[in-house]
Parts: C-alpha cells; sequence; structure tokens
C-alpha cells in the first residue's frame, strides 16, 4: 500500500486544554506552537501521528497564571520543554470518526492516551496545496503526569480540577 506524507500546518492547526478552576468555571489554554506529521494510505487508516508543542508557547490570556503553569509547580518548562505525543494506533471507528491511541509524554512523564478524532474531509487551497482536517479531542488526568500542584478553598474545595480535556483541530498539508 502506498503511503503519503503529511505536515501540520502550524498557521491552521492548534492544540487546546480545558481545566476547571474552583470546579464552578472553566479556564481555556492553548499552545501557540504545534508541530507534527502523519504517514498515511489513501483514506487514513492505520496513519502514524506524532507532534509536539513548545511549554513556552502556552497561553491562558493572563501572564501571571501563564508563567505559574510553565514553573516547577505545574509543567517545569525550563526541564520539560516539550510535550509530545506518538500513535500507536490509529483506528476508524465508523463514517469520519476515528480513534486515536498513542504515548504522551508530559514533564518526562509518558502514559498512554486515547482520543476521538472526526476527519472533516480533503481539499484544495488557491495555491493547489492538497489539505486534510481533523479535530480530536480527550481527557486526562494532569495528576498522572506529575502536575500535581493544587490548593483547597477555605470550605475544602480543591482550585484545579485533576481531569484536562484536550482539544485540537488540526490541518494537514500533503507533501
Amino acid at each position: 500500500m502506498a503511503t503519503t506524507n503529511w505536515a501540520f500546518d502550524p498557521a491552521h492547526s492548534e492544540l487546546q486544554f480545558k481545566v476547571k478552576h474552583l470546579l464552578i468555571s472553566t479556564v481555556t489554554g492553548s499552545f501557540k506552537e504545534l508541530n507534527g506529521s502523519v504517514v498515511a494510505g489513501d483514506n487514513f487508516d492505520d496513519a502514524r501521528i506524532e507532534f509536539q508543542t513548545s511549554i513556552d508557547s502556552l497561553s491562558t490570556h493572563n501572564e501571571q497564571r501563564d508563567q505559574h503553569l510553565k514553573s516547577a509547580d505545574f509543567f517545569e518548562a525550563e526541564q520539560y520543554p516539550k510535550l509530545t505525543f506518538s500513535s500507536t494506533r490509529f483506528e476508524k471507528k465508523d463514517g469520519d470518526h476515528y480513534n486515536l491511541e498513542g504515548n504522551l509524554t508530559i514533564k518526562g512523564v509518558t502514559k498512554p492516551v486515547s482520543l476521538n478524532v472526526e476527519y472533516n474531509g480533503t481539499a484544495q487551497d488557491p495555491y493547489g496545496n492538497t489539505k486534510a482536517g481533523f479535530e480530536l479531542n480527550g481527557k486526562i488526568n494532569r495528576s498522572d503526569f506529575g502536575l500535581t500542584w493544587n490548593a483547597l478553598t477555605e470550605t475544602g474545595g480543591m482550585v484545579v480540577s485533576d481531569e484536562v480535556k484536550l482539544l485540537g483541530n488540526i490541518q494537514l498539508i500533503k507533501q
């Protein structure tokens, strides 16, 4: 079977995270730098997917919070500058829906994760480039990756939830 190499289009790809704050509201953040590659057959079955992002590119639109997240309390960006993902399985569930399994590494800790992926189609841009679009989502437990900082409110509630939602919009460029 012939395979095709694809690269992430950094101008049209993003990785976001959402986490509950005080368990009553959600903070959304994103990574401004996202690079990756995909090797796949014509219909993306059994695709091999890898991506990485720089922790320093993290943004929640609050500089004080961003610096805290990059500190030793959370990501330790100086010692662990990258978040990486490498697929172990990409399997069609039905229609345009896939299950993506792989190894996510955060803060030097690698754990298996499972993400839901929706294939949005393939098109040519005005410059003759072939592009493919995907949306992904899933959940991780931040404590599993050593992101354990927390505090208690005066009523005993947690300031930051352990559950983190991951959301990605990926546009690929055929190489």
